[in-house]
């Protein structure tokens, strides 16, 4: 995985093909933009593709950026095809916001409960080596301590340990990640955690969503899609789910799985995959 640190704007879009934008990639971490960028060029010959790149350092604040983000280019319905913590922040905005959108596509979204949360960590942990899971606990304790650019180090030095265990079969791990910001990560995880332990505050938000929502998911991904499904489910009313075999937490990026995410994802963005 290659990581750059460099700054950002604010409400920096990348586009991807030609007008109109029938569609946006929502990148994860909090705090790596940049990683979805493969998929907006693989889809953009088909049509336009948006990439918008997050920089707020909240809860609210991503969810408001995302939404400015995009009003711009809302002409007409756009889909939302978020990875990990961009599938979340797309439901949070699809729930909040007042954007004309057509669909959610969620690729290996975050979980909506603490339990699920805990088993995510406790997988990615045991799959790792003694000495790289002990590599890992040290560095995640130092995170708190060290200063910015050291926290931006440290994360990344987690990240590319994890990458063995995120993954089933990659073509290749290089994400085009583009920066990572530590203190983003923390404040907005760290929010979303406080929304989400909030009683039934997040499946009442939820329940705003009146477009549908589909989710693929890796059988391999350590997010258990068990913390995903049932969720969405009980309080959105329109669900698919799409379970790729022999596939991790990118798609996109397995061997395996590749194609089959390709075609589900054009297919469910009306872009007809025989042509």
């Amino acid at each position: 995985m290659t990581l750059i640190f460099q700054s950002m704007s604010i409400g920096e879009v990348r586009t991807y093909g030609a007008a109109p934008f029938g569609a946006a990639v929502i990148h994860g971490g909090p705090g790596a933009p940049g990683y979805m960028a493969s998929v907006a060029r693989e889809l953009s010959p088909s049509t336009g593709v948006l990439e918008p790149l997050q920089s707020a350092a909240s809860l609210d604040g991503q969810v408001d950026e995302l939404a400015e983000q995009l009003r711009p280019y809302n002409s007409g319905a756009i889909t939302l095809i978020g990875s990990s913590w961009g599938a979340t922040l797309s439901l949070l905005v699809a729930a909040k916001s007042r954007l004309v959108l057509r669909k959610l596509i969620l690729i290996g979204s975050a979980v909506f409960d603490a339990e699920n949360s805990a088993r995510t960590r406790e997988t990615r942990l045991g799959r790792l080596s003694a000495s790289d899971r002990d590599a890992f606990m040290l560095l995640n304790a130092e995170l708190s301590g060290a200063a910015r650019e050291q926290r931006n180090e440290r994360l990344v030095r987690m990240v590319k340990l994890l990458d063995p265990v995120d993954f089933f079969d990659p073509i290749s791990t290089d994400l085009e990640t583009i920066a990572v910001h530590a203190d983003i990560n923390h404040q907005v995880w760290a929010d979303f955690v406080q929304l989400r332990d909030d009683g039934d505050r997040l499946r009442r938000l939820f329940a705003n969503i009146a477009i549908p929502v589909v989710i693929i998911h890796g059988d391999y991904d350590p997010h258990p899609l068990a913390g995903v499904e049932p969720f969405l489910r009980s309080c959105v009313s329109d669900v698919t789910t799409h379970l790729l075999s022999r596939c991790g937490h990118y798609p996109w990026m397995e061997r395996h799985a590749r194609a089959e995410f390709f075609r589900l994802v054009k297919k469910e963005i009306g872009i007809d995959v025989n042509a």
